[in-house]
């Protein structure tokens, strides 16, 4: 309750999208006629339309209707010229995932940061997950958005170009002054912030499912120190596990894999999410993956 007095209204599809147009409202109610947050842009030139024909009631017909088709023509240009990375963008800002998600060290906590989301999940993962998230993860936090396939397509391959070139670029948030000389609080902020957690959990506990695999889910790493050694833990972490063992061999392959973290992490850096893995203890922690 207190989390949804914080955060509910902010993030609600169904509170913060609804259109104020009494007509838009009821179509969006019952499905009819389209979804207005798929296509902002002409929402708004449909919006500037009927106030200028409202203002210009008395202008001649010809000359209106010649207004309303140039203006029509260069707003489809304008649709027709977005790309799907760029749409999806534009989606993503309208439903708000921000408040929830961390993209490029802006956003909300909510969630998991998103930054990396592109180099860690795959575009087929991630189009299951949009789909609906509670499919996948039962009793997720994530709502259902009941996105359209065109949107959800357009989010995808907005998410899939958030590689973390960002925080490699503009500055990792484990070189703060507070992770100085601290290898192992390090390792743990970069285990959160490129998006471990996502799969292992807090503090290694696992549990995140995942298809075709042994137990139907991630399994925990709280005991890696039981049985990797440092050096083996850390070139486990650089070179990836592309290619999980399958539950069943002639089954699809499993759609989330540990990719080859050394193409985003230097070697140091590698080092410290390894001294974070050997300083777990699996007493005490119950809390699962949890992935918006």
């Amino acid at each position: 309750m207190q989390k949804f007095l914080k955060n509910g209204c902010e993030i609600c599809p169904d509170v913060g999208f609804l259109p104020q147009i009494r007509l838009r409202q009821e179509c969006f109610r019952t499905g009819q006629g389209g979804d207005w947050r798929e296509i902002p842009l002409l929402t708004r030139f449909i919006d500037i339309m009927a106030a200028i024909f409202l203002l210009f009631t008395r202008m001649n017909r010809l000359r209106l209707a010649a207004l309303l088709i140039f203006a029509g023509t260069l707003s489809a240009c304008q649709l027709g010229h977005d790309s799907p990375v760029e749409r999806g963008r534009a989606s993503f800002q309208a439903y708000k995932c921000t408040k929830c998600h961390t993209v490029n060290g802006e956003g909300g906590v909510l969630g998991p940061d998103l930054t990396f989301v592109g180099f860690r999940k795959s575009s087929d993962f991630l189009e299951r997950w949009l789909i609906n998230p509670q499919a996948w993860k039962p009793h997720v936090s994530m709502p259902n958005f009941y996105l359209r396939e065109a949107v959800r397509k357009d989010i995808v391959a907005y998410l899939a170009t958030l590689q973390g070139d960002f925080y490699i670029r503009e500055g990792r948030p484990w070189d703060a002054p507070q992770f100085a000389g601290d290898s192992v609080k390090r390792g743990g902020e970069i285990y959160s912030r490129v998006g471990c957690i996502t799969c292992h959990g807090k503090g290694g506990v696992g549990g995140y499912p995942n298809n075709n695999v042994v137990g139907g889910e991630i399994p925990k790493i709280s005991t890696v120190k039981d049985t990797y050694s440092r050096d083996e833990l850390i070139a486990r972490i650089a070179k990836g596990v592309r290619h999980s063992v399958k539950a069943d061999p002639a089954g699809p392959d499993p759609l989330l894999y540990m990719p080859r973290w050394e193409a985003k992490l230097k070697q140091e850096e590698i080092e410290a999410v390894a001294a974070y893995l050997l300083s777990l203890d699996d007493h005490g922690v119950e809390e699962k993956a949890e992935e918006w």
